[in-house]
């Protein structure tokens, strides 16, 4: 199935996928990847980032199911927005403050293929520990 995602410097080697940082009862926090069926959608959804002066995303077509392996593998969720679905998805109202990319940043070339770490929120007094602690784990992937 195909479906369509929010990518940051689309064809470059510092591509970075958009993911949302949610949280449990429990204070878990996890990165999300969403997932749009429609096109529209995502691009909407763009749209509102570039409205909250976040970066300029690009809508890029994916297959569901690589999304689905690399969200397992990376310890991240997933969530498929329905087209034309009565679930109203607008950004959350507070973006980080740095990314762990930059837009135009140099990163070492690898042969190996990896999607970079971007939640589009995060609590501003939330802890550097936290902060750190993701940053080590996502930085295992590389």
């Amino acid at each position: 199935m195909r479906v369509f995602v929010l990518i940051f410097n689309a064809g470059t080697d510092n591509e970075g996928i958009h993911t949302v940082l949610t949280g449990d009862p429990s204070g878990a926090r996890r990165n999300k990847i969403l997932m749009f069926e429609s096109e529209d959608d995502a691009t909407r959804y763009a749209l509102m980032l570039e409205a909250q002066d976040f970066a300029s995303p690009t809508v890029e077509v994916m297959n569901a199911q690589e999304i689905q392996e690399f969200c397992e593998s990376a310890g991240y969720d997933w969530e498929l927005i329905p087209e034309n679905s009565n679930l109203v998805v607008t950004p959350p109202e507070v973006n980080v403050e740095q990314t762990d990319w930059q837009p135009e940043a140099e990163t070492i070339d690898t042969d190996e293929d990896s999607l970079y770490f971007n939640p589009s929120t995060t609590p501003a007094q939330e802890p550097d520990s936290d902060l750190d602690s993701i940053r080590r784990r996502l930085e295992g992937l590389l």
